[in-house]
């Protein structure tokens, strides 16, 4: 297989969609949807083309802060 044009969407059997973020005779660079950048040799790279782009990534949850503050506490004596 020969370099691919950056931003060419592409399909990998194990990986899912793609889209070539660089690429050359002898790297390509992926970054797939599910699985994160990914570096192939060009020459033993197994895609096909496709013009199905990947769904936008989903967000991360926004987590919650939490109260760093102690709350009071009550102390009773018992007189004598």
């Amino acid at each position: 297989m020969q370099a691919l044009p950056q931003g060419q969407f592409v399909k990998h059997f194990q990986y899912g969609v793609g889209v070539v973020t660089q690429s050359n005779a002898e790297r390509t660079s992926i970054d797939f949807h599910l699985h994160g950048p990914k570096k192939f040799a060009t020459r033993l790279m197994t895609v096909e083309l496709t013009d199905e782009a990947p769904p936008p990534k989903p967000r991360p949850a926004r987590r919650r802060k939490v109260s760093t503050q102690i709350p009071p506490v009550t102390i009773s004596v018992i007189g004598k």
